[in-house]
């Protein structure tokens, strides 16, 4: 499946945040991933109060559940990040997470969106995807 991403010169360089401007792909199996947080397979919390670990573990389970559909990171086209109350601080330990798991070449676009709270107080961070295989 071929994707192509764009960064047009009239938009501002988002790459060295770790997303694309914009992606474009042909026909292909479409996945929506539900907002992942960082819990385990048994509703541990990983990474109580550090907001790297808890980015780091959306974006591992995010891994398992493409790979259940024959994915993987590079298939995803969308991402929609929730940050509970995101100070300027957190944008740059966000992007060096995005940037640790898809590269500065062609990672996929992102909304970031900042919340009073998520489904549980513990969660720092919930980030759900869309892919195509």
């Amino acid at each position: 499946m071929s994707k192509e991403f764009l960064n047009p010169p009239e938009l501002f360089d988002s790459k060295q945040y770790g997303f694309s401007q914009i992606v474009v792909s042909e026909d292909g199996k479409h996945v929506f991933i539900s907002g992942q947080v960082a819990w385990d397979e048994n509703e541990n919390i990983v990474g109580a109060n550090d907001l790297k670990i808890q980015t780091q573990k959306s974006i591992d389970n995010l891994k398992i559940a493409l790979e259940k559909v024959g994915g993987t990171l590079q298939d995803i086209v969308m991402l929609r990040i929730y940050k509970v109350k995101m100070e300027d601080d957190d944008a740059p330990i966000i992007s060096q997470v995005l940037i640790d798991n898809f590269g500065t070449e062609n990672p996929p676009p992102s909304t970031w969106l900042s919340v009073d709270r998520l489904g549980n107080a513990d969660f720092m961070i919930e980030i759900e995807a869309q892919a195509i295989i």
